[in-house]
C-alpha cells in the first residue's frame, strides 16, 4: 500500500451519502460515488463514444486505442496501461496481501477482492435484476446475467462465428482452437485449458469435496455440481427446449438436445470422420482407437473408459441401488435404467424413427433398429470375417472362437454360451409358468406362449393345396412340403448316408453311432438322445398327462401316443404297405410286416 493510500485509509470519513448510507474521507470522493445513483458518466471518447463516471477511468480507457502501457515490471517485463494494476501487479512478486477478513483470517492483494469476500459472511447481495429478481454479489456476475436477458454476446470468435456472453468464456473458447492447455497437473501429468479445471481436477488426487448437500449429506468438488444437485430436491428444471418444451436441470442439457431437432455433429473423429453432438463424446470415442480405459475397479481391477461405467460397476460390489421408482417402488443402480423404467408407467415413447414411424422408450434399441434401414453391421469379427448388427450378438459369435461357455446350469453343471440356452436349459425341471388366456395350455417360457398366440389371433392362415392342412407359420407350410408331399431329406449323416428332414434330426441321429446322451433325468439318472425325450419323461415322474383323448377321457404323457391311441376309436390305418395293400395304425408294425412277409420281394 502506498503514501497516497496509506493517507486516506487513515483520515475520518465524514461524507455519507443519502442514499446508500456509505462514507468517504473526501467530498470528491462523494461526488464521484453519487454518479452510481444518478448514473452520470460526464467524460466521453472521442473514439469510441463510451463513457465514464471519472477521468481516471477516462485516460485508462484511451490507453486501449494508443496502445500506450507506461508501467513496466522490473521483475517480470509485464506492462500496464493502468498504474493501480500495475501496483496490484507488484504484489504477486512481493507476496503481500495488505487486506485481511476479521472474521476468517484470510488475506487479500486486492481491495474489490477483499470487498467481494466480505460479502460472503454479510451475504449481502447488493446487485439486483429488475427483470427475474435475481441477486449478487459482484458487480461483473449482474452485468454478465442482464445478457442473459438481452441476448447480447459480444464476444465473437473469428474461426468458427461462436459468439459468448463474456469474455473468459471467449479466452477459453479458443483454446479449443489452438489446442493450449497451459496448466498441468504436478501428480498425474494431465493438462487443461483453465485454472478453474486444474483446480476440480486437482480434487481427484486429494479426494477433497468441499461443497455438501444440506439434504442428504452427499458431497461434491465443485459449486457447480451441488447446485445442480439440489434440483434433484426441489425438481427444478429451469432451462425448456422452445421446440419441444422439454424442461432440464441443467443448461448443457439443453444444448445436447437441441442437437436432437437440428441434427448438429460439431465434434468429429480425426481417424474415423464419425461425428458426434458433444466434445465428452468424441473424447470417450477416441478410447476406442487408443484402446485407453483410465478408470479402473480397485477390487477386481476391470477397467472401463468412462467414471460412469467404473461407478455403475461399483455398485455391483457394494449392492447400492440408488435410483427407486416413486410408482412400484422397484430401485435400479443406475439412473438411465430408472428413466427407462418410468416409461413403461408412462408409455412415452420418444424416439421415432422418420422411415417407418416406429417408436423407442430407449435411445439405444432405437439407433440399432435404424441399422434395419441403412443395412449397417459395425461390428466385423476378425477370425471369419462376419459382422452383426448388434454388439451382444458379436460377443456371442466370439464364443464360437473362443469356446467360451460362461453361463452353466446349477443342477447339472451343464455350460452354455448363451443365457437365453440356459434359460431354456433349465425347463428340465418341468416348469412351465406361462399360461394361455385362452386355451389354458402352458409354456415354459414366454417366446413359446407368444408364439402360440398367433394360433388364436390369426388361426392357421398358411394351407396346404395338397392337402388342405393348415398351419399358424409359413415356414411350417414350407417344411409340411418338404416332408409329407415331397418326401425331401436335405440333412444327410455322413457315417451312414442316412436322410432327414431337419438337421436337428440328423444331430440327434448321429448320437446312434456315437452312443452319446447329453440329456439327463436328475431324477433317476436316465439318460436320453433328445430334449423332447427328456421333457416327455420328466411328466412321467410328475405323473403329469397333458394329452386326453376326446373319445374315452384316457390321458397321455406324448401327443404321438395319444395319436396312435386315436386310431382304435376312428380304425384309421394310415400306414399302407407298398407291396400287399395290408394297412397299419403304427410305421413301426408296418416296418416289421415288410421285412418278416415281404423279406425276398
Amino acid at each position: 500500500m502506498n503514501s497516497s493510500e496509506e493517507r486516506h485509509t487513515n483520515r475520518p470519513k465524514r461524507h455519507r451519502c443519502q442514499q446508500c448510507d456509505k462514507a468517504f474521507a473526501t467530498p470528491k470522493s462523494l461526488e464521484i460515488h453519487q454518479r452510481v445513483h444518478t448514473g452520470e458518466k460526464p467524460y466521453s471518447c472521442q473514439q469510441c463514444g463510451k463513457s465514464f463516471s471519472q477521468s481516471a477511468h477516462l485516460r485508462g480507457h484511451q490507453r486501449i486505442h494508443t496502445g500506450e502501457k507506461p508501467y513496466w515490471c522490473d521483475q517480470c517485463g509485464n506492462s500496464f496501461s493502468d498504474s493501480n494494476v500495475y501496483r496490484r501487479h507488484q504484489r504477486i512478486h512481493t507476496g503481500e496481501k495488505p487486506y485481511h477478513c476479521d472474521q476468517c483470517g484470510k488475506s487479500f492483494r486486492h481491495s474489490h477482492a477483499y470487498t467481494q469476500h466480505l460479502r460472503i459472511h454479510t451475504g449481502e447481495r447488493p446487485y439486483h435484476c429488475d427483470q427475474c429478481g435475481m441477486s449478487f454479489n459482484y458487480s461483473h456476475a449482474y452485468r454478465r446475467h442482464q445478457r442473459i436477458h438481452t441476448g447480447e454476446k459480444p464476444y465473437h470468435c473469428d474461426q468458427c462465428g461462436k459468439s459468448f456472453r463474456n469474455s473468459h468464456a471467449y479466452r477459453e473458447h479458443q483454446r479449443i482452437h489452438t489446442g493450449e492447455k497451459p496448466y498441468w497437473c504436478d501428480q498425474c501429468g494431465m493438462t487443461f485449458a483453465t485454472p478453474k479445471s486444474l483446480e476440480v481436477h486437482q480434487r481427484v488426487h486429494t479426494g477433497e469435496k468441499p461443497y455438501s448437500c444440506q439434504q442428504c449429506d452427499k458431497a461434491f468438488t465443485t459449486r457447480q455440481s451441488l447446485e445442480v444437485h439440489q434440483r434433484v430436491h426441489t425438481g427444478e428444471k429451469p432451462y425448456s427446449c422452445q421446440q419441444c418444451g422439454k424442461s432440464f436441470s441443467q443448461s448443457d442439457h439443453l444444448t445436447r438436445h437441441r442437437r436432437i431437432h437440428t441434427g448438429e455433429k460439431p465434434y468429429s473423429c480425426q481417424q474415423c470422420d464419425k461425428a458426434f453432438a458433444t466434445r465428452k463424446s468424441l473424447e470417450i470415442h477416441q478410447r476406442v482407437h487408443t484402446g485407453e480405459k483410465p478408470y479402473s475397479c480397485q477390487q477386481c481391477g476391470k477397467s472401463f473408459t468412462q467414471s460412469a461405467h467404473l461407478t455403475g460397476h461399483q455398485r455391483i460390489h457394494t449392492g447400492e441401488k440408488p435410483y427407486s421408482c416413486q410408482q412400484c417402488g422397484k430401485s435400479f443402480s443406475q439412473s438411465s435404467h430408472l428413466t427407462g423404467h418410468q416409461r413403461i408407467h408412462t408409455g412415452e415413447r420418444p424416439y421415432c424413427c422418420d422411415q417407418c414411424g416406429k417408436s423407442f422408450s430407449d435411445s439405444k434399441a432405437y439407433r440399432q433398429h435404424q441399422r434395419i434401414h441403412t443395412g449397417e453391421k459395425p461390428y466385423h469379427c476378425d477370425q471369419c470375417g462376419m459382422s452383426f448388427n448388434y454388439s451382444h450378438a458379436y460377443r456371442e459369435h466370439q464364443r464360437i472362437h473362443t469356446g467360451e461357455k460362461p453361463y452353466w446350469c446349477d443342477r447339472c453343471k451343464t455350460n452354455f454360451s448363451r443365457a437365453s440356452s440356459l434359460k431354456r436349459h433349465r425347463l428340465h425341471t418341468g416348469r412351465r409358468p406361462f399360461s394361455c388366456t385362452f386355451c389354458g395350455k402352458n409354456f415354459p417360457d414366454s417366446k413359446g406362449l407368444s408364439r402360440h398366440g398367433r394360433v388364436h389371433r390369426n388361426g392357421r392362415i398358411h394351407i396346404c393345396s395338397q392337402c388342405g392342412k393348415g398351419f399358424v407359420y409359413r415356414f411350417s407350410l414350407t417344411k409340411h412340403l418338404q416332408m409329407v408331399h415331397g418326401r425331401v431329406k436335405p440333412f444327410v449323416c455322413q457315417i451312414c448316408s442316412k436322410g432327414f428332414f431337419t438337421k436337428k434330426d440328423v444331430e440327434a441321429h448321429i448320437w446312434v453311432h456315437t452312443g452319446e446322451k447329453p440329456f439327463h433325468c436328475n431324477l433317476c439318472e436316465k439318460r436320453f438322445k433328445r430334449r423332447v425325450e427328456l421333457n416327455v419323461h420328466l411328466r412321467w415322474h410328475n405323473g403329469e398327462k397333458r394329452h386326453w383323448c376326446p373319445y374315452c377321457g384316457k390321458g397321455f404323457l406324448d401327443f404321438n401316443n395319444l395319436k396312435r391311441h386315436k386310431y382304435i376309436h376312428t380304425g384309421e390305418k394310415p400306414h399302407s404297405c407298398p407291396h400287399c395293400s395290408k394297412n397299419f395304425t403304427q410305421s413301426g408294425h408296418l416296418k416289421k410286416h415288410v421285412k418278416n412277409v415281404h423279406k425276398d420281394d
